[in-house]
C-alpha cells in the first residue's frame, strides 16, 4: 500500500482558534483509493519549521499533502516555502494568473497586488484546479499544495487522489462491546495476537453512564477481517 502523510500548516490551527476538519476528509479518500494515511504534523507560518517538515515528509512517504498557507495576506508563505524546500524558483505564472482572473468581473483593477499572490507558483509545479474560488493549488514532485479552507480542500483532494495509483483500498467494521476498556483488554489482546495483518483498535465511551467499547478492524483482506470480526463478536 501506498504511503501519505498530511502537513498542516497555520497558527489558528495551533492556537485553537480554528478546528481541523481536513485531516478527516484525506484520510477516507486515501482509505478509499488504497493509500495509508501513515502521519499527520500541525506547524505554525515559520518558514524553517514548513521548509523542515516539507523535507523529512516528502523523503519518508510516496505523497504528501498540505493545507493551508496559500492565500492573498502576508502569512500565506507556503509556496514560497515548497519552492525553497525544492530549491527552485517561484513568480507569478500566466496560466495561474488567468484561472484566477476568471473570479473576478474587472481582473484588470481587482487582481491587486495581494490576489496575485495566489498565482505565484514554484517552478516545475503542475496546478490543481479550484472551482470555488479559482486560486489553483499544486503538485510539485510528490507534494500537493492545497487550500485551507474545508470546501476548497475537499474538492482539491476528489481532483488530485483520482489520479494517484493506489493499492487495494482499506476496508473496515466495528462491534459495540457493553464494557469497560479494562474488561476487554486481555481477551482483545489475544485477538490482535492472532490476527497480525489486520490492524484493531479500541475507542471507549460513556452513553447514559454505561461504558461502551466500539471495536474496529481494518484490513485489506476481506476473508482475514471477516476472521478477526468474528472473534470480536465472541466477546
Amino acid at each position: 500500500m501506498p504511503t501519505a502523510a498530511m502537513l498542516v500548516i497555520g497558527d489558528e490551527i495551533l492556537s485553537g482558534r480554528t478546528q481541523d476538519v481536513n485531516v478527516q476528509v484525506l484520510a477516507q479518500a486515501l482509505g478509499a483509493k488504497g493509500i495509508g494515511l501513515a502521519e499527520v504534523r500541525m506547524v505554525p507560518d515559520v518558514e524553517a519549521e514548513i521548509v523542515g517538515a516539507v523535507d523529512a515528509l516528502r523523503s519518508k512517504y510516496d505523497h504528501v499533502f498540505t493545507s493551508g498557507g496559500i492565500g492573498p495576506t502576508h502569512d500565506d508563505i507556503t509556496a514560497d516555502c515548497i519552492a525553497k524546500a525544492f530549491g527552485v524558483g517561484i513568480d507569478v505564472r500566466e496560466d495561474a494568473r488567468a484561472i484566477l482572473a476568471t473570479n473576478y468581473a474587472d481582473p484588470e483593477n481587482d487582481l491587486n497586488e495581494a490576489r496575485l499572490r495566489m498565482a505565484r507558483i514554484p517552478d516545475g509545479a503542475a496546478l490543481i484546479d479550484n472551482p470555488i474560488s479559482k486560486a489553483p493549488g499544486f503538485t510539485l514532485g510528490n507534494v500537493h499544495v492545497m487550500a485551507g479552507v474545508p470546501k476548497i480542500f475537499a474538492v482539491m483532494v476528489e481532483s488530485v487522489v483520482a489520479t494517484l495509483e493506489g493499492g487495494a483500498p482499506l476496508i473496515s467494521e466495528e462491534h459495540r462491546v457493553e464494557s469497560g476498556e479494562g474488561d476487554l483488554a486481555a481477551p482483545l489482546a489475544q485477538i490482535v495476537a492472532r490476527h497480525p495483518e489486520v490492524s484493531i483498535g479500541s475507542y471507549p465511551r460513556i452513553v447514559d453512564g454505561r461504558f461502551q467499547v466500539n471495536v474496529v478492524a481494518r484490513a485489506v483482506d476481506r476473508a482475514k477481517l471477516d476472521a478477526a470480526m468474528a472473534d470480536i463478536r465472541t466477546l
